[in-house]
């Protein structure tokens, strides 16, 4: 995987059968590509340096685990590989997920942090802080990122995934997840320590 040089744009988009894959293996693949956003009023883009995985029914921590089932909220986590499950923390802030797996398997990873590489001053007028992309809703209020995205394929506009620039081993931190209160001993959480803007060390 290569960075596009220069641009802070990435690559090529990444297709789905690349995400068609366990939740664990996408979260730690996903470390250094790009999410690229032309949503509402400007591009935006950034580097991903943080995710964390919820693998299925078995993980109680999934919004479509066991215990959960199948529902009209978590319907589109059902969705096919490469698609955004949007969904909403708290009441208040939207979250961006990537499905993952086969379809009709309810598995996906958390975009929890990015580096901001093109669209700064959109990000910065939209944020309206100092503080962009390091946590998961800041990351999509940065992006523009809404419900509207629900289900939208991540291979092209207004909303994609592109190569990167792949992270050594040496750079990755493994830990467990953040904010849950079920399953919260998995090691599901992935991120690039030398990122300044992963939301937690």
């Amino acid at each position: 995987m290569n960075d596009a040089a220069g641009s802070g744009l990435g690559s090529g988009p990444i297709d789905a059968d690349f995400l068609a894959r366990p939740a664990v293996e996408v979260a730690r693949a996903l470390l250094g590509c790009t999410v690229r956003s032309d949503c509402a009023d400007g591009r935006t883009v950034g580097r991903i340096v943080e995710t964390e995985a919820y693998t299925g029914p078995e993980d109680d921590a999934c919004h479509a685990a066991e215990r959960i089932g199948r529902t009209a909220r978590n319907a589109p986590l059902f969705g096919p590989p490469g698609t955004a499950y949007i969904h909403r923390n708290y009441g208040i802030h939207w979250l961006l997920n990537v499905v993952t797996g086969p379809e009709g398997f309810p598995a996906g990873v958390l975009l929890r942090a990015v580096e901001p590489t093109a669209g700064l001053d959109v990000m910065r007028r939209r944020r309206g802080r100092a503080e962009l992309t390091n946590g998961p809703a800041r990351l999509t209020q940065a992006l523009g990122v809404g419900p509207e995205m629900q289900g939208h394929r991540l291979d092209h506009p207004p909303l994609s995934l592109h190569w990167g620039e792949s992270v050594p081993e040496a750079a990755v931190r493994v830990t467990t997840r953040i904010g849950i209160s079920r399953a919260a001993d998995q090691p599901l959480r992935f991120y690039d320590r030398r990122s300044r803007w992963v939301s937690k060390r």
